[in-house]
């Protein structure tokens, strides 16, 4: 596959970093000035008729089918997908409560690990989207509960004291919500049915393979023939019809941020404002004003051609189904560029899922295909032309003025262009001492800056650019041996690369 052919798998559905900012505040005002997407979208969902809930999005945790009788509700735990709408887990969980006709309550469980991937930015984008969340939940009558720990500890309590018969949850394939499913699965009653809804992925992840794909080749036709069944419209969150005799407590949020153990020096974005809304309205200039540059520019991180999405999508503020039934509606005349997003948004970004539930060792070496092992480790030991500590890097203390530059627009902005995300990882696994070390720190560095850190898109996009995942060997060379191979000067031929190292030369950092 060659690097021509090769889409931004590190940044998946989106991410425009923000390269240009006049071009990014202009954009964000024609966004605020229009709002036909919002009202396209509602009527869309007025006009849907019938429950339209595949089961095969569904699957049980535990071995109980039926819901308790006399339960007093039906609780959805929100995890992964932090909105209301165009969430198929939330739709469910509704569906079964209405058949029961009992309340409907959502709850999400906070809890800040002591990290240093544990920042302001990221909990602020995640409580500021809660808020919506919650006010949205107020009108439409379901009651929303905001839980401090963890879900194992918590949760099954919380779901004895309130009576809840059936408990509801979304889908990720990372080993930290795949241990608080099991804790959460250990700890509740027996008799309370445990559900998953895979409300992330448009096919979800076990229907779309049963096994570990090696590449988007080998997954492209299993989704692509899976999304007539899949990609349709979602039904309308309704207003909920029973009401709730225990209410939640009032959440006040501006505390609950300024008290999470949290570092602050990672700061909130100027470029990103947080929830549902803020990501429609995104979606919306996309469609208006970037779609038309997609398919040619979207290499070229001087150019506003990308999508933008990824932190909304990160974080479930925004639907990757949504997003997909828009574009194709609203994209007419620009098949192009419409055909290479799916493929990025679809094919290489439900990839990345796929890698991260069927390879336990998504984020090491051992978990890198074994020519890429073999060719990794016959190669460590060669002589690096540079040597970086992990401070150098990410103070953007290096040679390479354009590396500089990029890691300097992920520290301040939170967002890197995918091109450029690619580079930057390469460069790591040529200038530090080991590839284990390389990967670490690109790990490290893309999960504390960057807003779409964290998720499947960022350890897949790391693991291709350092290991070699979803990728083929190239021609042998020093350090990197048949990890495919990018350089400075490549990129010039690509881009303007003094533009953008003009529009982001790092200051002191």
């Amino acid at each position: 596959m060659s690097e021509r052919k090769r889409k931004s798998t590190s940044d998946g559905a989106a991410g425009e970093g923000p390269s240009a900012k006049q071009q990014k505040v202009s954009s964000m005002k024609k966004e605020r000035a229009g709002g036909w997407l919002v009202d396209l979208v509602n009527q869309q969902r007025s006009e849907i008729k019938g429950s339209m809930f595949n089961q095969k999005r569904l699957r049980f945790i535990n071995d109980t089918k039926k819901i308790k009788q006399g339960s007093k509700g039906v609780l959805y735990w929100m995890s992964r997908e932090q909105r209301v709408q165009d969430n198929w887990a939330l739709i469910h969980a509704q569906q079964l409560a209405v058949q029961e006709e009992v309340p409907l309550h959502v709850c999400v469980c906070l809890v800040v690990s002591k990290s240093e991937l544990s920042t302001l930015r990221h909990y602020s984008f995640m409580l500021k989207g809660l808020q919506e969340v919650a006010q949205e939940c107020k009108t439409l009558n379901i009651q929303f509960h905001l839980l401090h720990g963890t879900a194992g500890e918590i949760l099954p309590g919380f779901v004895s004291d309130h009576s809840l018969g059936a408990v509801v949850t979304d889908f990720s394939p990372l080993k930290a919500p795949l241990q608080w499913l099991e804790d959460v699965k250990k700890n509740l009653p027996k008799e309370i049915p445990f559900l998953q809804v895979d409300a992330h992925n448009i096919v979800p992840c076990w229907v779309a393979s049963p096994k570990l794909e090696y590449s988007a080749r080998t997954i492209r036709g299993k989704i692509t023939n899976l999304l007539p069944e899949f990609l349709t419209d979602f039904p309308l969150v309704e207003r909920h019809p029973y009401t709730a005799t225990r209410i939640a407590k009032p959440i006040d949020w501006n505390k609950t941020l300024g008290s999470l153990q949290v570092d602050r020096s990672v700061g909130e974005t100027e470029w990103a404002k947080p929830g549902t809304k803020a990501g429609m309205a995104m979606l919306e200039s996309f469609i208006d004003v970037r779609l038309k540059l997609f398919g040619t520019q979207r290499n070229d991180p001087n150019a506003a051609a990308l999508s933008q999405l990824s932190p909304w999508i990160r974080f479930g503020h925004l639907s990757a189904q949504r997003v997909a039934l828009e574009v194709k509606r609203n994209g007419k005349g620009k098949d192009n560029s419409v055909g290479s997003f799916i493929e990025e948004l679809v094919v290489r970004r439900e990839l990345t899922d796929n890698f991260c539930y069927y390879n336990k060792k998504y984020d090491s070496v051992e978990g890198a295909y074994m020519w890429a092992q073999k060719t990794l480790k016959d190669h460590a030991n060669d002589k690096r032309p540079y040597l970086y500590t992990c401070e150098q890097l990410e103070k953007a203390q290096t040679h390479d003025k354009l590396w500089n530059a990029a890691q300097y627009q992920m520290v301040v902005d939170g967002k890197m262009h995918g091109f450029l995300r690619m580079y930057w990882a390469k460069k790591i696994l040529e200038w530090t001492s080991s590839p284990e070390e390389a990967l670490s720190i690109a790990l490290y560095l893309n999960d504390r800056y960057e807003l779409d850190g964290q998720d499947p898109n960022g350890f897949v996009g790391c693991m291709w650019s350092i290991c070699g995942i979803h990728d083929q060997g190239w021609g042998e060379r020093p350090i990197f041996g048949k990890i495919r191979y990018m350089n400075y000067k490549g990129c010039t031929r690509k881009f303007d690369v003094a533009k953008f190292e003009k529009n982001y030369c790092p200051k002191k950092l």
